[in-house]
């Protein structure tokens, strides 16, 4: 393969299997070789899972968009008797729970905002009802934002608080909230969020409780290249320490309807450089996901060929990224994510959430 002289000695760690480094980070930033760094991705990619792209039939449940926190990224966010604001009670979330094919999926998928009013107890419920009622579908909920919360509000402290979630029935956490971990840049986009430290402390705690979570950073807003590279190796030091991560998923920023709607929107071409970097990057991740939500389906599937080996899955009602202007669909078919696999001349596996089951398909 021939190689920008930027990316040469990129190449060769590559080969050998090496572990890059931040200046290496920085120089595929830099790189105008876009191709040469997604086959250098895809080298990585296949080495880890061959021919595979995986995929998962999961719904998507926001129990309330209202929040203490108003990021000034986030377009979902309302105050409490803001127009469009609203709390769905334990029924409303089983019946949204079923109405996708009676409920019949591997995994639900639950975020939401802080709210101000809202119980522990009704987190807690919430997981119990949704286990009763479909016992084996697996429970992804509540970012590391939502758990130091849930912490503060239970006043348990933040490893029993887990420990409650877990007796309840969550099963795992996606890995939201993490946005940029860069403490300048942090305070421009979420200043009353967590902090970078303490996402990565909750999640460290997670694993330490053998609660697998996923790992993401939120690009295109007002990063750097040096805080998209900071932010990799950060994760990447932890997953050297715990191992707890199931898999990292860039997220492309959507400024309509937010407070930096200037902004202008990820390019295709950037949207594959952070994949396909993330890939080189993240040495310890078994698995990077292209969020088909986020990017779109084009990119998404072209990005199996830059690094990425999941399109995430069904998702059936988003309402977060949607809420920022996003322009995909809400729900894609399992034929439909079968079919832009296999035109990238991948081989198609539904998973569950933990990557434990994986069928051809």
């Amino acid at each position: 393969m021939k190689l920008h002289p930027s990316l040469e000695s990129i190449g060769q760690k590559v080969g050998k299997g090496e572990r890059l480094s931040h200046e290496d980070g920085l120089s595929l930033f830099r790189s105008p070789d876009l191709l040469s760094i997604g086959a250098l991705a895809n080298i990585v990619r296949e080495r880890k899972n061959g021919n595979r792209a995986y995929f998962i039939n999961n719904r998507h449940i926001n129990p309330t968009n209202i929040c203490k926190n108003r990021c000034k990224f986030c377009a979902f966010s309302k105050t409490s008797g803001e127009e469009g604001a609203y709390t769905m009670g334990l029924e409303e979330i089983l019946k949204a729970a079923s109405d996708y094919n009676n409920g019949n999926v591997s995994e639900f998928h639950i975020v939401g905002g802080l709210h101000p009013d809202l119980p522990f107890r009704f987190y807690e419920d919430m997981l119990k009802a949704l286990k009763r009622r479909f016992p084996a579908v697996h429970i992804q909920a509540f970012t590391a934002v939502e758990i130091a919360y849930l912490a503060e509000i239970s006043h348990l402290g933040l490893g029993k608080t887990l420990g409650r979630l877990r007796e309840a029935g969550l099963g795992s956490m996606p890995g939201g909230g993490a946005e940029i971990f860069s403490p300048s840049t942090r305070k421009k986009i979420c200043p009353e969020k967590i902090t970078g430290d303490e996402w990565l402390q909750i999640m460290e705690t997670a694993h330490g409780l053998g609660i697998r979570t996923n790992a993401t950073m939120l690009y295109g807003h007002l990063e750097s290249m040096e805080d998209c590279v900071d932010h990799l190796l950060r994760l990447r030091e932890l997953q050297d320490k715990t191992g707890g991560f199931l898999a990292f998923i860039p997220l492309a920023f959507h400024p309509k309807n937010t407070d930096l709607e200037t902004v202008r929107s990820t390019t295709g071409q950037l949207d594959l450089r952070v994949l396909s970097i993330s890939r080189l990057m993240l040495d310890n991740f078994d698995h990077i996901k292209a969020y088909w939500i986020m990017m779109g389906p084009k990119i998404s599937q072209l990005s199996l060929l830059f690094g990425a080996d999941d399109m995430d899955g069904t998702v059936v009602e988003e309402k977060i990224t949607h809420a920022a202007g996003a322009e995909t669909e809400e729900f894609t078919a399992k034929q439909t994510l079968m079919d832009l696999i296999r035109e990238t001349g991948r081989e198609p596996y539904e998973r569950d959430t933990l990557y434990q089951k994986m069928v051809k398909v």
